[in-house]
Parts: C-alpha cells; sequence; structure tokens
C-alpha cells in the first residue's frame, strides 16, 4: 500500500480504459477519488459502485474536458465538496487516425481542446488549491517519442501536455507540489486503432499490449510519497516499446 488514506484524488476520464484502472486503484490503496466522465454516466456509475462494492470511497462527476469551464468547475467542486484537492489526474483523452493532409480545423480543434487546453485549465485551477506535497499526473503517450503516420494531431497535443507538465514542475516545486507525465505505450483499451494491435505487441519488447491496471500501478506509485524525489519526469509505460 502506498498510504492513500484519505486523500483526494481526481481522475479526468475515469469511466473507462486507463482512467477506470487508475482510479480503482487510487480508491485501493485508500484515496477518495472523483470519477470524472464526459458523456459515459452509466458506465461512471458502475465504476463508483465497483469501487464502493470493496469498500472504497469515490463519486461520478460530469465535466467535458473539452470545455475550459468544466475544467475548471471540476476542481472547484471537488474542492467545495471535500475540503481539499491532494492528487489530479489528467487522463482524460481523444484520438484521431487521419493524416495531417486530411485533418480537418474542427477535428484538430477538438482533439487540441480535449488533450490540451482543458486540460491545461484543469492544471491552472489545481495549481491555486492542491495542498503543499500534493500530486499532479499527465497522462501522455509513448507515441511522442516515436513517429507514426495518421496521429500528428494526436501526438502534438499530447506533446503538449508533457510541455505543461516541465513547466508546471518548476512553478509548484517549491511547495512540494510534483508535477509528472506517464506515458502509456501500446494498451488494451478502446482507443487502442484495430489496425494496430498486431503491430503494437510486435513492436513491444514484452510482447503484449500494456492493461490499463499496467498503467494505474505506475500512477500509484508516481502519486505516493515514494516517489517524491520525482518531478518533471516522463516515465515511459510502455512494456519497453520506447526507451
Amino acid at each position: 500500500m502506498y498510504g492513500l488514506t484519505d486523500k483526494v484524488a481526481i481522475v479526468t476520464g475515469a469511466s473507462g480504459g486507463i482512467g477506470r484502472g487508475i482510479a480503482e486503484r487510487l480508491a485501493q490503496e485508500g484515496a477518495v477519488v472523483v470519477v470524472n466522465y464526459g458523456k459515459r454516466e452509466d458506465q461512471a456509475g458502475e465504476v463508483v459502485r465497483g469501487i464502493e462494492a470493496r469498500g472504497g470511497k469515490a463519486v461520478a462527476v460530469q465535466a467535458d474536458l473539452g470545455r475550459v469551464d468544466d475544467a475548471r468547475r471540476l476542481v472547484r467542486d471537488t474542492v467545495a465538496r471535500f475540503g481539499r484537492l491532494d492528487i489530479l489526474v489528467n487522463n482524460a483523452g481523444i484520438t484521431l487516425e487521419k493524416p495531417l493532409v486530411e485533418t480537418t480545423e474542427q477535428e484538430f480543434d477538438r482533439i487540441f481542446a480535449v488533450n490540451a487546453k482543458g486540460p491545461y485549465f484543469a492544471l491552472q485551477e489545481a495549481a491555486k488549491v492542491i495542498v503543499d506535497g500534493g500530486r499532479i499526473v499527465n497522462i501522455s503517450t509513448a507515441a511522442t517519442r516515436a513517429a507514426f503516420a495518421g496521429a500528428t494531431a494526436y501526438v502534438g497535443s499530447k506533446a503538449a501536455l508533457e510541455q505543461f507538465t516541465k513547466g508546471l514542475a518548476h512553478e509548484l516545486a517549491p511547495r512540494g507540489v510534483t508535477v509528472n507525465n506517464v506515458s502509456p505505450g501500446f494498451t488494451d483499451t478502446p482507443m487502442m486503432w484495430d489496425s494496430l494491435r498486431e503491430t503494437a505487441v510486435a513492436m513491444t519488447p514484452l510482447k503484449r499490449l500494456g492493461r490499463p491496471d499496467d498503467i494505474a500501478a505506475v500512477v500509484a506509485f508516481v502519486v505516493s510519497d515514494e516517489a517524491r524525489w520525482l518531478t518533471g519526469q516522463t516515465i515511459q509505460a510502455a512494456g519497453g516499446a520506447v526507451m
């Protein structure tokens, strides 16, 4: 156990996939978890009920991370309800499998809104209220260390998130707040492109797709006191797909 008892954690995009795995793991470690969702209320409720059935504490809160007002509200409402914020995990994200020359302005704007702009202002709001010694984790992608056709908008938006991580790590260091980036590799979630699955396994030295609980285990460590000497880092949780 990493000693997260009664700490208050927000996990964005937590109704499924990696976000759900992170929410469940942090609750297992003792945190009170705000399970953020955009549209999938039923799935978010299922996550909360599962956590509660195992003796944990969680609530589901709707907020579209593609909207700045929602991103800010999520943080403010959490503090209003629980009186504090100890952990923010910026996980919400969308992907786009499309060549650069075919990507529309609307598609570009949406992917940057959800993957970069919304998280930026969630970070801003969290930076104002997070407790001294708190933890912030941004979920990026190992693809920022590689090169793939058809992923320029997605990878570009995640690369921006990685830069936010570094800058904010400097800004919050005097308060003992750490800010790190966890970059999953090929992970078995609905966001994994079917066209890439076979290639993904071949490219991963551990010869399988990652699972949400693999990523959640890394995040649980990064938000713990054991990781107090890590900040401004990008941790590749990719089974060796990038090194």
